[in-house]
């Protein structure tokens, strides 16, 4: 069915633009020009395209506000973590992953790269149908709105040269040949799904060995599918690959075939001169979560020095301490404020760009991300008038003024999903309660 929306103001690739008419057929855009509204959907403020959040961990939302007391550091964080993960099961997962997707919509996200470890049950068994937790991300994406690349982890070890134990025998396939006919099933199951992309995700080299990683390289060169993997978020980890491999993660990662332009890094915090170079000459996208990196006082990854050798940077909330991808999109010029002492590191039109079509790309979708036709009909439009963003405008309104709560109407795949501020599923708010409540 074809609808026309009417923009007072479009983010278009070469600029914002006024009055602008989108006509959409189906899920995707089938012509944009400019004139009067007539008897098109209004669509007030300034309409950009889909957010694509490139790194998300769907559970993780549950520790919001519980885990901030107390001195620690990444390590104690994930022991709060795991007991978590320790009480999930299909259904709750479900229930879960439904409300943080749609709190991801109402932020405007319409692609979400979820980055899937937790595949079986609580003693490590796999369930009947062995890619059942991985179905029930994929509901839960599609009942919220959103599109989903399910990033199938490889996990294997508990550290680098240590086995699973406790809550981590959740995750692991036991090798990677495992891993990859798991993985081969559930790539199977959504062949010919346009809004579904099953990729392929190395955790980290503490959790998979080098000899391991050709196998998970494999099936994302076979598919065509994006390879996504945690690298150099802590020095202690650093310190634990250059001990035991004589090598920085980046560069086993480069030694095992796994950079490359479908491949992405994420966090990228603590990186040396060599990594640099390696990430930027193999056009390996660079993920950064900023709100998750200074939660867990992780640090400030060189975003800016990454981005000049090469890699595209894309943007994530990985844990969920927030979900707001305008956040996300500052904090990446803010932090480089911090650590050099220097404004004007990024323009405002590229950070949304990382936000949009460099993270669609980074998540197998190359054709969303812009307003443009035969582009996924995805259309986030934000207010201009309240008290954040009276008085701004264009991207800078965006990335330096707007947060979350600006997004007033969402159209992802064409499909409208948020109306007035308001999820079609109803009060998400409760929704998350209820669901965070059954985990005790």
């Amino acid at each position: 069915m074809s609808l026309t929306y009417w923009c007072e103001q479009a983010w278009l690739p070469d600029g914002v633009a006024r009055d602008v008419l989108v006509e959409i057929d189906g899920p995707r855009i089938t012509r944009i020009e400019q004139g009067p509204p007539g008897a098109a959907e209004r669509l007030p403020g300034l309409t950009i395209p889909g957010l694509a959040n490139a790194h998300s961990h769907a559970f993780h939302r549950a520790l919001r506000g519980v885990a901030q007391e107390g001195k620690g550091d990444f390590w104690t964080w994930r022991e709060r973590m795991y007991e978590i993960a320790a009480r999930l099961d299909p259904d709750t997962y479900l229930r879960l992953a439904t409300a943080v997707y749609a709190e991801m919509a109402l932020a405007g996200v319409t692609c979400v790269g979820e980055f899937h470890y937790l595949h079986h049950d609580r003693d490590g068994r796999p369930y009947a149908d062995p890619n059942t937790m991985g179905h029930a991300l994929i509901q839960a994406a599609r009942d919220a709105g959103l599109r989903i690349a399910l990033l199938d982890t490889c996990y294997l070890a508990g550290g680098v040269d240590a086995p699973l134990s406790g809550t981590q025998v959740r995750f692991g396939d036991g090798t990677a040949e495992r891993w990859a006919v798991r993985a081969e099933d559930l790539a199977a199951a959504y062949e010919g799904r346009h809004d579904v992309e099953i990729g392929a995700a190395i955790h980290s080299v503490r959790a998979v060995p080098p000899e391991q990683m050709p196998v998970v390289a494999e099936f994302s060169h076979r598919h065509a599918a994006p390879l996504h993997a945690h690298v150099s978020e802590q020095r202690a980890e650093n310190a634990a690959c250059v001990e035991m491999y004589a090598a920085t993660p980046v560069q086993v990662l480069h030694e095992r075939g796994v950079l490359g332009p479908r491949s992405t890094a994420v966090h990228a915090t603590h990186l040396t001169d060599v990594d640099v170079e390696l990430l930027g000459h193999s056009g390996t996208y660079v993920c950064m979560c900023p709100t998750t990196e200074r939660d867990l006082a992780d640090g400030i990854g060189p975003a800016r020095t990454v981005a000049d050798k090469g890699a595209q940077i894309t943007l994530g909330s990985d844990s969920h301490a927030v979900i707001d991808l305008f956040e996300e999109a500052r904090a990446v010029e803010l932090n480089e404020r911090l650590a050099s002492q220097e404004r004007g590191h990024w323009r405002a039109a590229d950070l949304l760009t990382a936000a949009t079509g460099a993270g669609h790309t980074s998540l197998g979708f190359p054709d969303a991300g812009l307003l443009a036709p035969g582009a996924w009909a995805d259309l986030v439009s934000v207010r201009l008038d309240s008290v954040r963003t009276a008085g701004t405008n264009g991207p800078e309104a965006i990335v330096y003024a707007a947060t979350a709560a600006d997004v007033h109407s969402v159209v992802s795949g064409g499909r409208r999903v948020v109306t007035d501020g308001h999820h079609h599923l109803g009060d998400i708010g409760r929704l998350l309660a209820e669901a965070i409540g059954e985990l005790g």
